[in-house]
Order: structure tokens, then C-alpha cells, then sequence
């Protein structure tokens, strides 16, 4: 017998295209193993893409402070997780993100939960780097934002090429990270090296 949730009516919807997708393969939805997959499926989607329904300002919530610091602020190694907006295949990788500020700082949790918004979306690399980095900007006021991102594609390592070992980076320069270069190769030196997938 399925021990299957209750489903809110936001859930109906997602689910049964999930039944249909999964009957599309031949399977027997009715096997137990797959009785309870619909709707599991659907609450993890909604997870994973649930960028769509925060806004900056519940993000940020007022964290920004005065500060007399002018200097590099680098917060590395923010572990990141989004799908591909042409598969709808994960890829998850690192972001590195620096800025200079003007006046003000932000909390640095919030860095990573900018991340989280951006990257719980479909997307691709390269645009989830420019968000992160405009959104910090918007937000700051600073006089520069840098972020690298160092990620693994399952849509190269699971389908189409099968490079398993392929890594993908991708950068943004904002503000002054975009002609002075003794700045830029600041933040690119604190960068960790980037790491094969494996």
C-alpha cells in the first residue's frame, strides 16, 4: 500500500506530468517502487527551481552595513547546484565571489543565498555569473564585483559527448574589475585553483 502524501493543489499539476513522463518509458507506474516517484518528483522540482519565487529584498532582508573598508572582500567556495535551462540536467559546481567596497558591506551569508536564488532557477553558466555579480553590485553600491564559477555539467557527462571529466568556468567583472587590471589579478590570485570534476 503507497504511504503517498497529500498533495496541495500547487503539486497536482507537476505531478501528474511527471506520471506521464514516466508512462511515456514504458514503465508500470503502478509498481511499488514507483508508486510514490510522481509526486516525490514533483516536490523536488519545486525545490530545485524555487529561485523563481524569492526576491532580493526577502534575500538580502536588510544586511547591508556601513563599513570604512575599501579593500578586496572575498567569499570562495560557495557550493552551488542549479539545471541546465536546454536539458533540464543538473550541473553544480563552486562560485568565488569578490568585490570592493564603497561605503558598505553586505552580510556575508548572504552572498551564498544570492547564489542559491540565482541558481535554483533553469539557467546557464555563463548568465548565472552575470546575476550573481549585478545583483551584488545593485545591492552594495560597491566600486567593483568579480565571481568565478567552476562547475561539472551532467549534459556533458551524461549524454552527448560523455566528457565525465569536463569543467566548466565561467566569470563576470563588474565596475572596476573591468579596466583596472592590479584589482582584477588580486581577486584572480586569491581564486582557488580550479579543481577537476573527480
Amino acid at each position: 500500500m503507497s504511504n503517498t502524501p497529500i498533495i496541495t493543489p500547487d503539486y497536482k499539476e507537476s505531478t501528474e506530468s511527471y506520471r506521464q513522463l514516466i508512462a511515456s518509458t514504458g514503465e508500470d507506474l503502478d509498481r511499488p517502487g514507483l508508486l510514490d516517484t510522481p509526486v516525490r518528483a514533483a516536490k523536488a522540482f519545486a525545490h530545485l527551481t524555487q529561485g523563481y519565487h524569492q526576491s532580493i529584498e526577502e534575500v538580502v532582508n536588510d544586511a547591508v552595513f556601513p563599513s570604512a573598508n575599501r579593500e578586496l572582500v572575498l567569499v570562495q567556495n560557495i557550493e552551488f547546484y542549479s539545471l541546465c535551462e536546454h536539458h533540464m540536467l543538473p550541473f553544480h559546481g563552486i562560485a568565488h565571489i569578490g568585490y570592493l567596497p564603497d561605503g558598505q558591506v553586505l552580510g556575508l551569508s548572504k552572498f551564498a543565498r544570492i547564489v542559491d536564488m540565482y541558481a535554483r532557477r533553469l539557467q546557464i553558466q555563463e548568465n548565472l555569473s552575470e546575476q550573481i555579480a549585478q545583483t551584488i553590485m545593485d545591492v552594495t553600491g560597491c566600486r567593483g564585483v568579480a565571481v568565478v564559477m567552476d562547475a561539472s555539467h551532467m549534459c556533458m557527462m551524461m549524454r552527448g559527448v560523455s566528457k565525465q571529466h569536463s569543467t566548466t568556468r565561467s566569470t563576470a567583472m563588474l565596475g572596476e574589475y573591468q579596466h583596472n587590471n592590479q584589482a582584477r589579478n588580486e581577486f584572480l590570485g586569491a581564486v582557488p585553483k580550479r579543481q577537476p570534476a573527480f
